[in-house]
């Protein structure tokens, strides 16, 4: 079976910055892309390694999730680098 997440890269001060929409709390950095997403990947495997049953959602224990409806219109974000 293929793990496939979306990553999205933001540039920072002469660094790479990528975290992982799908898994809260998975980022990673690097003075390239290339080195960012190494470090991001590492960064997921642990998670899921340590979370796994609950890595998808980023649910701490003990916690109730709770579902949030947004309106149509949402304000525009920042820009992301893919």
């Amino acid at each position: 079976m293929r793990n496939e997440f979306t990553a999205v890269y933001e540039k920072d001060d002469g660094w790479c910055i990528g975290y992982c929409l799908e898994i809260p709390g998975a980022n990673g950095q690097g003075k390239t892309k290339e080195e960012c997403k190494t470090n991001l990947a590492e960064a997921i495997a642990l998670i899921l390694q340590d979370r796994p049953e609950r890595a998808m959602r980023g649910v701490p224990y003990g916690v109730r999730p709770e579902t949030i409806i947004l309106p149509d219109a949402l304000p525009d974000g920042p820009d992301y680098v893919v």
